[in-house]
């Protein structure tokens, strides 16, 4: 009797470890939050690429987007729709606060204390200034509003079970650096986008079984999660091109070769081309200083 007592003493011991370890993480409440600035938020927007995933399906850009939600996202877990965010109270997240948007975009937690998905890239975004977090919530408080509702994510189990991710964030959820060590502030810069706001080790970095990123083959290339060809390696080992054809790419989407820019690129060059020319210089100076990896 005792034994069988023992072992339910430790399951019920582990059930509530593991409780207390998944739980969701939040910005402390007392955090100082600064003041938000629409103009310098824009920016922060437009790097980060929010209107490319969180416009309509096939929604043409426009200088004030409408945040309703809509797009999908294939993955080997499902299938993630994006969310309404705009300013509409009910639907989008007009009635959020700035540490709110701090809590999701660091922690990856909802104002009703839910764990978000990675498909909302919070692995890269917890690098975030507070700073630019704040900007960015006085931009969005600027643009339209939509009731569209959210459409709920079509994942099933058990990777709808929301709780568990709270064991991923664990594992995988860092805010140090892949490029330890950046000695100028060009290269500063550069690492801020790339990891952070632009998000882009989320696509070019393989994932390990449980959608984790491999830190050791950064920005090595990966298969394209809606199963149609590969995305491409852009360490040195991949991309050859010179620091000004980089940067040309940015800005034109043209490539070397005459080519142009395909797929979800186009979004993205798109956005970068906005940013100022210093931005782009400090995007090829890291991609030209990262490791190789094959």
């Amino acid at each position: 009797m005792r034994i069988f007592m023992f072992i339910g003493g430790l399951c019920v011991a582990g059930a509530a470890a593991a409780w207390v370890l998944s739980a969701p993480d939040v910005t402390d409440p007392a955090l100082p939050v600064p003041m938000g600035d629409a103009a310098r938020g824009a920016l922060v927007f437009t790097a980060a690429g929010c209107a490319s995933c969180h416009v309509a399906p096939g929604a043409t850009e426009t200088a004030q987007p409408v945040l309703s939600g809509g797009q999908r996202f294939a993955s080997d877990f499902g299938t993630f729709i994006a969310p309404n965010i705009s300013t509409d109270v009910d639907q989008g997240i007009g009635a959020w606060s700035t540490l709110d948007l701090l809590t999701a975009l660091r922690h990856g937690t909802s104002p009703a204390g839910q764990h978000y998905y990675p498909a909302l890239p919070y692995a890269a975004y917890s690098r975030m200034t507070d700073t630019d977090v704040a900007d960015l919530r006085a931009y969005l408080a600027t643009l339209p509003a939509d009731a569209t509702p959210s459409q709920p994510h079509e994942v099933g189990f058990p990777f709808n079970i929301r709780r568990a991710l709270g064991f991923w964030k664990l594992l995988f959820l860092r805010e140090d650096w892949v490029l330890a060590d950046a000695p100028t502030p060009e290269l500063e810069r550069g690492r801020y986008i790339v990891e952070a706001l632009a998000h882009c080790g989320e696509c070019h970095t393989p994932r390990n079984a449980l959608g984790g990123l491999q830190r050791d083959r950064w920005l090595a290339g990966a298969p394209n999660p809606n199963g149609k060809g590969t995305i491409p390696n852009i360490t040195p080992a991949g991309l050859t091109w010179s620091s000004d054809e980089i940067i040309e790419y940015l800005t034109t989407g043209f490539t070397p070769e005459y080519d142009t820019v395909g797929g979800h690129m186009v979004a993205v060059v798109e956005n970068l081309a906005k940013l100022p020319d210093s931005d782009r210089a400090a995007v090829a100076a890291y991609l030209k200083a990262i490791p190789k990896a094959e």
